[in-house]
């Protein structure tokens, strides 16, 4: 069984106002197979605790007006590694030294990325 529509489309409107905020490297991996609580990890880079909540804000908003309701939202009093629960997908905002240490896309490595359909962004417009 893999991610329902409903997840992936989550995904891609929260991917979307992530890098609407200059969230980087992210990553949508389809955990359905091997985790029964979620279909989704979404896995975000923020340079810093304010980009990091902007990111947050910014997703929790769109995720909102899509019809989704967090459950549960860890981390914010420091802003490293926030979590934001829609129980169809799980999305991570990490700062570069977090994500680096905790490296989830290695733990689930074995789980195919979804296509979030973000549009290409060069390293120098990233910048």
């Amino acid at each position: 069984m893999s991610a329902t529509e409903q997840a992936i489309e989550l995904a891609r409107t929260a991917a979307r106002a992530a890098a609407d905020k200059k969230g980087t490297e992210i990553l949508a991996l389809d955990v359905s197979e091997n985790l029964a609580l979620t279909d989704i990890f979404l896995i975000i880079t923020a340079g810093n605790e304010r980009q990091v909540g902007a990111v947050v804000d910014a997703v929790d908003e769109a995720a909102r007006e899509a019809g989704a309701k967090v459950v549960r939202r860890e981390g914010e009093r420091e802003n490293r590694w926030v979590l934001l629960d829609y129980n169809d997908i799980i999305v991570h905002v990490q700062q570069p030294e977090v994500r680096q240490t905790y490296s989830l896309e290695r733990l689930w490595k074995d789980c195919p990325e979804v296509d979030l359909k973000l549009p290409a962004v060069s390293d120098e417009a990233a910048r």
